[in-house]
């Protein structure tokens, strides 16, 4: 019987655990190519970490390029997707890889603080590093992209916007709308709460003024994840419209943000390149 379950992904992707396969091998790659700092903290708490690959030309105050990754809020870590840094450290910024923690141990609200935190704390330190603190970008993949919305957006029951310093995201085939989860497979292991579902969907965000954002989905991708791409465009980011990248499912898509031979590498090089390069 053909998966019906739009968010069950492996359901979707045939190639799901070669793909996933190919996220840690090119990881390890990544890893032995560039000088890197690894689980350095950005806050207080086990999961507050993050990794940072640094580019082999460091004349002058890098940018600074943060990715965050997907698994639904509740799976996957950061060293699989170091393999990000061959895109973000080749035009000569510094990538950081954010970690967080996972649902339903902890709540959004906590995952979305992590990540701004994340944010905050490159900011605050970047000369240490090399870094630019004027020169921050992010993007993410899935939930990670769902969490990176929330670096530059303001739930509606916030009242002050974040302080994150990041003003261009570039967001990778999002869940933008929470609702639909309660019904799939996922509500029995995350549990998203009703005041949740009402506190962040960034459906119901509010952008901040000045933000630079670029949307990008898989044409092989299920309902939920084009249609909220298109969602957000039209209702949150002001009309602009989103990548639809030709041939590209839900893993292939952030597999190939880093290779420049796919149309989704050749959009993430074009967006980094806002913040600066050699």
């Amino acid at each position: 019987m053909s998966e019906t379950d739009p968010f069950r992904i492996r359901g979707h992707v045939p190639d799901f655990d070669l793909i996933s396969e190919g996220y840690r091998n090119t990881s390890n790659t990544a890893r032995a190519r560039w000088l890197s700092k690894a689980d350095i903290q950005y806050g207080s708490g086990p999961d507050d970490r993050l990794d940072l690959f640094f580019p082999e030309t460091m004349k002058g105050l890098r940018p600074i390029h943060m990715f965050i990754h997907g698994g639904y809020w509740r799976s996957n870590v950061k060293e699989d997707y170091a393999y990000l840094a061959n895109a973000i450290c080749d035009i000569g910024a510094i990538a950081a890889i954010v970690e967080y923690s996972r649902l339903p141990v902890a709540r959004l609200a906590a995952l979305v603080d992590q990540v701004r935190r994340a944010a905050f704390w490159l900011q605050e330190n970047a000369q240490s590093f090399g870094g630019n603190p004027g020169a921050i970008s992010a993007s993410g993949h899935s939930a990670g992209a769902h969490l990176a919305f929330y670096l530059a957006a303001a739930g509606p029951i916030e009242d002050v916007p974040p302080r994150a310093g990041v003003t261009t995201l570039f967001l990778v085939s999002g869940v933008y709308d929470l609702r639909p989860i309660t019904s799939s497979f996922l509500q029995a292991e995350i549990e998203l709460r009703e005041e949740e579902l009402l506190a962040w969907s960034p459906l119901s965000a509010t952008l901040q003024p000045g933000i630079h954002l670029e949307i990008a989905v898989g044409d092989r991708e299920t309902a939920p994840f084009i249609d909220g791409a298109w969602t957000l465009a039209r209702t949150v980011a002001s009309g602009s419209l989103p990548h639809v990248i030709p041939d590209a499912d839900h893993m292939s898509i952030v597999r190939d943000m880093a290779d420049a031979d796919y149309q989704i590498g050749q959009k993430f090089l074009k967006f980094l390149n806002l913040t600066g390069s050699d």
